[in-house]
């Protein structure tokens, strides 16, 4: 590593998550030390190496042991049993700074939040803003489908998403914590293709080595599968926004990842090849 480089401890917040898991893999992977932070230390299963605290982002005071020694904090914006979005942004803040924290990325929740707000407004620290477009891992949800009846059932399948491989997401937050030059930056992260319903699913079965038949569904019938599942209505509004009227930030392609790490994005090719197990039956 070059003296910019060089090995640091970072801590992890929402480290049992799915992007939260990615960071503490780049930075392991980059030579870092990883502190996590998860409120069930004893369910946290993480690889040999990463160190394991307790706290809960809902109380920072409980922060402040975690917070000894780290250059870098990578925070998220919700929190809680019910994922409330976090009104503890400032007191947060306050804490790192006693600890002399340099730099902190947040995981951009989707919208305007009180922790992200307050993190932009910090001019006490280098901060990186992550926002990434929809996540590969998000076709997993389709793998009970698949393997019980081969299909896939979705509304709007001539949509397009730039979707973006989690492990890019990490990628970009590891490099932003750990080197210069990424301070004050606002970072869209996507994949580097543009793809449809139908190209995710011929993807997946190209990767599972089985056919999958893609069944399009009207509005109405997707809203009766949504409730069938459980889904609440805001969650269902959201969807038919999202999928019906794709933002144009989830349907262009970036190249953030390569500027940011020096390498391509991964493509939903190499992401299905990875979790072929999940689409076959047994």
């Amino acid at each position: 590593m070059t003296q910019t480089q060089q090995a640091q401890k970072i801590l992890v917040t929402g480290a049992t998550g799915t992007v939260g898991r990615q960071v503490v893999a780049e930075l392991l992977a980059r030579g870092h030390a990883v502190r996590a932070l998860t409120r069930d230390p004893a369910k946290a299963d993480f690889p040999p190496g990463v160190e394991v605290v307790r706290g809960d982002l809902t109380e920072p005071d409980s922060l402040v042991p975690a917070l000894e020694g780290v250059t870098g904090v990578h925070l998220i914006t919700f929190g809680g049993a019910y994922f409330a979005p976090l009104e503890t942004g400032p007191r947060i803040l306050e804490l790192a700074h006693a600890a002399g924290v340099r730099r902190v990325t947040v995981l951009h929740g989707g919208g305007g939040t009180p922790l992200e707000d307050a993190v932009r407004a910090d001019d006490g620290v280098d901060w990186t803003v992550v926002m990434p477009v929809e996540f590969m891992g998000n076709a997993l949800e389709w793998a009970d489908g698949i393997v019980t009846s081969g299909e896939v059932r979705e509304p709007f399948v001539s949509r397009l998403s730039a979707m973006v491989h989690e492990g890019d997401i990490g990628a970009v937050a590891a490099v932003a914590l750990t080197e210069e030059g990424h301070g004050g930056q606002q970072y869209v992260i996507t994949g580097p293709e543009l793809l449809t319903v139908a190209d995710k699913v011929a993807t997946i079965a190209e990767a599972r080595g089985q056919e999958i038949a893609l069944v399009e569904l009207t509005e109405e019938q997707a809203v009766a599968q949504w409730r069938a599942a459980g889904h609440p209505e805001d969650v269902i509004g959201f969807l038919l926004e999202a999928y019906g009227n794709t933002p144009e930030i989830g349907r262009t392609v970036v190249d953030t990842v390569e500027k940011v790490t020096g390498r391509p994005a991964r493509a939903f090719g190499q992401w299905a090849a990875e979790h072929a197990a999940a689409f076959k039956a047994g």
